[in-house]
């Protein structure tokens, strides 16, 4: 899976697929020591092999891109906390391998989902089409409320592009879905996709109230909470 990605079969007990981790909510402390809600938001992608899923993942999470990045076997795991107004958002990643004779698992990590960013390569157009099964199959099988994001990676691959950027806005708008185009090589709306996804994500009432330690000291009880406020934050 590459450097620094976790590789995940199911039934992984760290934010394991099918729980229902976009509603798990705590305190934490923020920057400045300002007490504010954490909340675990469990996202997804999805779409064909070789699309980019890998490398948006870890352009949004290391800031970093590699044009060597092996292609996943069965999922791999990453998280990135951010402060999105009032609240700290953690979100917890789920990459999922492409290749065909992996999709029969997609549903035991987009089960229990708060989003799912759905990613096709606008230099291919079948990939553009396996998207739209991807839609369908979360509409039938997927969370109710799940936000369903759409990310045209490659943008900055223009002038060989086969899926014009026109079409798949509408296509995201007929299903009120989020829809930008990226470039993981280059950052461009890697940042922008997730904030989008934190607009769309609905509120909720806190189900658990922690107190949190000022402290960086390793603590190998440390509640998540904790490891939370420890943890480098970015600001949106």
């Amino acid at each position: 899976p590459g450097p620094g990605r976790a590789a995940a079969a199911p039934g992984d007990a760290r934010a394991g697929p099918g729980l229902s981790l976009n509603l798990g909510q705590w305190w934490a402390r923020g920057p400045g020591s300002q007490a504010m809600a954490l909340r675990e938001l469990k996202v997804c992608l999805l779409g064909d092999t070789g699309v980019g899923k890998s490398s948006i993942v870890w352009r949004f999470v290391e800031d970093s891109f590699d044009p060597n990045i092996n292609p996943t076997i069965w999922a791999s795991f990453m998280t990135k906390t951010v402060q999105y107004q009032n609240e700290l958002h953690k979100f917890l990643i789920w990459d999922t391998a492409g290749q065909e004779r992996f999709r029969a698992l997609a549903p035991m990590y987009y089960g229990g989902s708060a989003a799912a960013i759905i990613v096709y390569d606008i230099k291919k157009e079948e990939t553009f089409s396996t998207l739209k099964n991807w839609v369908k199959e979360l509409r039938q099988h997927g969370p109710p409320n799940i936000v369903v994001a759409i990310a045209g990676n490659k943008c900055d691959l223009i002038d060989v592009r086969e899926v014009m950027e026109r079409d798949a806005k509408d296509y995201a708008d007929s299903i009120h879905a989020i829809f930008v185009e990226t470039s993981a090589k280059n950052a461009i709306n890697i940042n922008e996709l997730f904030i989008e996804i934190s607009e769309r994500i609905p509120s909720r009432t806190p189900t658990r109230h922690l107190a949190v330690r000022a402290s960086n000291s390793a603590d190998s009880h440390q509640s998540q909470s904790e490891a939370a406020a420890a943890e480098p934050q970015t600001r949106w």
